[in-house]
């Protein structure tokens, strides 16, 4: 049984699949952060902004494999294939296995995972974005898309380009400092090709 804080039709709105229709399923827990505001200032990942604690959101709640992938079905818009399905939390590879992406695969879905890096990836994932956090142990050094929030504090960007990664991705951190943060994020990605800037553009449309 796969615990969801929520399942919901969308646009993917950050990283190199900017604008991509998705199904986001964003499981509950995470390993970094409780989700709980009185634990954050003691928290490894402190800017989460993200709700990932129960399973009160859009079409959440605990599924089996073959249920999760009839409601992705569901909310899929069309016939044409593969259902693209983003998992995402919190943190996904608490929970995302052998098992739920089997079905999936066996079900024409596309698997896209969202992850801090810190827990190691199941086999035959179609897409993984590795989005590491300062403070953490990082085990996944490999994969499509490393995108990194910018900045962490003694984090930078030139630690992870040599890591096997077919794409970088440059995202401002979202705080009081944002305007800061992007313009010196352009900066990094002007002066440094191989980043691409990621701008979370479901933050500016007022989508999910």
């Amino acid at each position: 049984m796969y615990h969801f804080k929520e399942i919901f039709y969308t646009i993917q709105g950050e990283g190199h699949h900017a604008g991509q229709p998705a199904v986001f399923a964003r499981f509950t827990g995470c390993n970094l952060w409780s989700g709980r505001e009185e634990d954050r200032q003691k928290a490894i990942c402190q800017f989460c902004d993200t709700d990932f604690v129960g399973t009160d959101g859009e079409n959440g709640g605990k599924y089996e494999a073959t249920a999760f992938v009839d409601l992705a079905a569901r909310l899929w818009p069309s016939a044409t294939r593969p259902i693209w399905v983003v998992f995402t939390g919190g943190e996904p590879l608490l929970q995302l296995d052998e098992t739920l992406i089997k079905t999936c695969h066996d079900n024409n879905i596309f698997i896209a995972v969202e992850t801090n890096g810190t827990l190691p990836a199941p086999d035959n994932i179609d897409w993984v974005c590795v989005s590491p956090k300062a403070g953490s142990d990082i085990v996944i050094t490999s994969g499509d898309e490393l995108k990194l929030v910018y900045p962490q504090k003694n984090f930078p960007p030139d630690m992870f380009e040599d890591w096997d990664f077919d794409h970088f991705s440059l995202q401002p951190m979202d705080s009081e400092e944002l305007a800061s943060n992007t313009k010196e994020a352009i900066a990094y990605c002007q002066q440094h090709p191989q980043w691409r800037l990621s701008v979370q553009i479901h933050k500016v449309l007022g989508l999910p």
